[in-house]
């Protein structure tokens, strides 16, 4: 079994890290819908060239997609999330041709940029009550979302705000944000596999992380819900500006 992780290209003490890394990131999705790449991706670059962290953490994603999905389909704002998810798959590929055609050192800066802004972008004021977004809003929304999916495997910054600044229930705007994010996993698991950056190693990985994945999931799932709404928010709020600063420490390293 110690060979599995050597097979996969990293050495079992960090693997351990890897494992340790991925179980904390999908605690804080399912907690709050979101926040496994944004966490993920830049800490896995610590370890492996950016380009395999993006394309593992869009892996990642699309196995932790399924789990619970019945239900996220069920409380999803289907209005929204469906034709936000389906611009998002089909903006994913730009994104990851962007990413193929910069250096390491440029993608790191992007990806610092933009967890720092999705931590500014929810610190804005709520709509007020009654707005409905509109079709501008979310096309706009889809299209970042896709680009980001690809490039950094952070579908996250657009849909986060787009939610959170509605005044809409958190399992509400929980369920939303997951239906998203299945749907770029979709995409951006294709494109990388279409671009040949997608390798057998990197699927190995994925599997290997899947129970410690699964582990983080199910525990910060069952906690969702316990939490006050102000709480939740102000979670989100953390979430998004830890990754932000992580980001910019490992841009600044």
């Amino acid at each position: 079994m110690s060979s599995l992780p050597h097979f996969a290209g990293l050495a079992p003490l960090t693997f351990a890290g890897a494992a340790a890394m991925t179980f904390g990131a999908a605690f804080v999705r399912g907690l709050t819908g979101f926040g496994m790449a944004i966490i993920l991706v830049p800490l896995l670059g610590m370890i492996m060239p950016p380009g395999e962290a993006v394309v593992l953490g869009i892996i990642l994603q699309l196995l932790i997609g399924p789990v619970g999905f019945k239900r996220i389909a069920a409380d999803a704002d289907r209005r929204t999330a469906l034709p936000i998810a389906a611009l998002a798959m089909l903006a994913t590929p730009i994104g990851m041709i962007a990413l193929t055609s910069v250096t390491p050192d440029v993608a790191r800066l992007l990806i610092a940029i933009v967890a720092i802004a999705a931590f500014l972008l929810i610190l804005m004021p709520q709509h007020p009550d009654g707005h409905r977004p509109g079709r501008v809003s979310i096309g706009a929304t889809g299209i970042a979302s896709g680009i980001l999916t690809g490039f950094a495997a952070m579908p996250g910054p657009p849909v986060v705000p787009f939610y959170l600044r509605q005044r809409i229930a958190p399992g509400v705007a929980r369920a939303s944000m997951m239906l998203v994010f299945f749907a770029t996993a979709i995409a951006g698991t294709l494109a990388s596999l279409w671009l040949g950056l997608a390798t057998a190693k990197l699927f190995i990985l994925s599997l290997l992380l899947f129970v410690p994945m699964w582990l983080g999931d199910r525990f910060g799932t069952r906690l969702f819900g316990r939490v006050p709404v102000r709480v939740w928010r102000s979670i989100v709020a953390l979430v998004l500006g830890i990754a932000g600063l992580s980001a910019l420490v490992r841009l600044l390293g």
